[in-house]
């Protein structure tokens, strides 16, 4: 079996961070957490604030590979303006929406 990676560079402000993703990764609460470098309530928080996605109905949750990124892009909204959970859901949301946008404009612009 055939475990496919994802490689992520990302350049912001003269910065560069870089990260492999095992997509077949899968973290409990406390492990992701610990990934992440907070503690298991600041996770807690982006799930009732929606900035990370809950994909299971039962009393554990699950978390992917992926969303190590978005929950230290979150941090970093959250450490750099000072703001509170509900506005770095704001923010994520605005981020996303213009990404979607800039992916569509390729998209278009490529046929």
């Amino acid at each position: 079996i055939m475990t496919q990676l994802h490689y992520r560079e990302i350049v912001c402000e003269g910065r560069f961070d870089a990260e492999v993703l095992d997509e077949q990764q899968f973290f409990d609460l406390h492990h992701f957490a610990q990934v992440c470098g907070q503690n298991p309530e600041w996770v807690l928080q982006l799930l009732e604030y929606e900035i990370l996605p809950t994909r299971s109905q039962q009393a554990t949750q699950h978390f992917h590979a992926e969303d190590i990124a978005r929950a230290r892009r979150a941090y970093r909204l959250q450490r750099d303006f000072e703001a509170s959970f509900a506005a770095v859901a704001m923010m994520m949301d605005l981020i996303d929406e213009l990404q979607q946008l800039r992916q569509q404009t390729r998209y278009s612009q490529n046929k």
